[in-house]
Parts: structure tokens; sequence; C-alpha cells
């Protein structure tokens, strides 16, 4: 499966959830995409559709592919705890993730892009890989020549504070701290972890 390109709408509309941010269009069409999306009478769900369908939102919304997802879960799965809250920790854990919680980037997808255009650094190296694993303690700055870029610039002057408690961003130097992996409670993202968990362990 190749990255996701398509209309972002489509796939909110699909999951009934604004995943990728605010959408005007989905609060007028809050039904599924298609010609007969809001008239067609669609059965229930199987346990096996319900566990997939989860799956799948949680791919679109940190966008990551099918077998980086896997290899998360594996990761979750071998350490000790809730499988399914690691999982999520891990996914929150990926630099364009947290560059977007900081509010360097508008989108995840932004996110992703700034760093894979190397605009920015951690511990003061720059760092092209957006599913880098950020560590409790790691700094997280714009590039000292990606400072000036406009799509950067916006994205902070519409963000006032940081939402996120286990992140601190200082907008006057372009550069936060990642402090702490977030318990579960905090994450805001409505996934429900169990059905991806027993999703894998059939």
């Amino acid at each position: 499966m190749a990255r996701y390109t398509g209309p972002t709408t489509k796939i909110a509309r699909k999951f009934g959830e604004a995943i990728y941010g605010p959408d005007k269009t989905l609060q007028k069409k809050n039904y599924a995409p298609g010609q007969h999306g809001p008239s067609r009478r669609r059965g229930k769900k199987s346990v096996f559709g319900t566990q997939l369908l989860e799956k799948q939102k949680a791919k679109y919304t940190y966008g990551v592919l099918e077998k980086q997802f896997f290899n998360l879960f594996h990761e979750a799965n071998r350490r000790p705890g809730i499988t399914g809250e690691i999982l999520l920790q891990l996914l929150e854990q990926r630099l364009d993730n947290v560059v977007y919680r900081m509010g360097i980037a508008p989108t995840r997808k932004a996110a992703r892009q700034f760093v894979v255009h190397r605009h920015i650094s951690v511990n003061g190296e720059v760092t092209n890989v957006p599913s880098f694993m950020v560590k409790p303690g790691d700094v997280i700055s714009v590039r000292e020549r990606s400072k000036s870029l406009e799509a950067i610039s916006d994205s902070l002057s519409s963000n006032s504070v940081s939402k996120y408690s286990w992140v601190e961003f200082d907008k006057a130097q372009m550069s936060g701290k990642f402090i702490s992996v977030p318990d579960r409670s905090e994450i805001p993202e409505n996934i429900k972890e169990q059905l991806i968990v027993e999703l894998y362990s059939k």
C-alpha cells in the first residue's frame, strides 16, 4: 500500500470523524462518501469489520503504513504493560507527531513534510526520518535557516499555547522539549485501541 495522498475529507467521512482536524465539508455531509452515501442501508458490521476499521482509523490518523503499524504493535506487545496503550504512546513518540503536537505544523502531514525536507533538528542534529522515536528530554527545534519559512511561522502564529502537557515549546526560540510519554487519558484521539489488539491477536 502506498501512502495515501487523496482527499482527506473522503477518509474522514468514511470514519464519521474529523480525524484530520476541523472539516467544514464533513460538518455538512456527516455520512459515508459515494453516490449512495446518505441513503444506503448498511448492515451490521461483523466483529472483524469493526476491528479492521479501528486499525485503519489509527493508521490514517497518524499517517503510518501497514508494515510500520504492525512493527509498532509488535514492539508494544513485547513491552510490559497494556499493549493498546503502549501502541498509542509509541505513535505519539514519532517525530512527525511531536512536531505536530508542538504546533510547528498545522497537520501531521505537514509535519512529516517539514521533517523530510530537513527543517527539524533533534538535540541539535538535523533528522529527516518522520518515524524517529523521540525520547523524554529530547529537544526538538526548527533548523536555524528554516525559521523564516512562511508555513512554519503561520502555523505557530495560529497556535497560542501548547495544548498538550507532555510537550513544551518556546515560540521565540522555535524550540521545544518532549517532556514525557503521555498517559492514555491525555491522548485526545478517539481510537479504541483494544479492538486493534484483538484484531492482531487472532
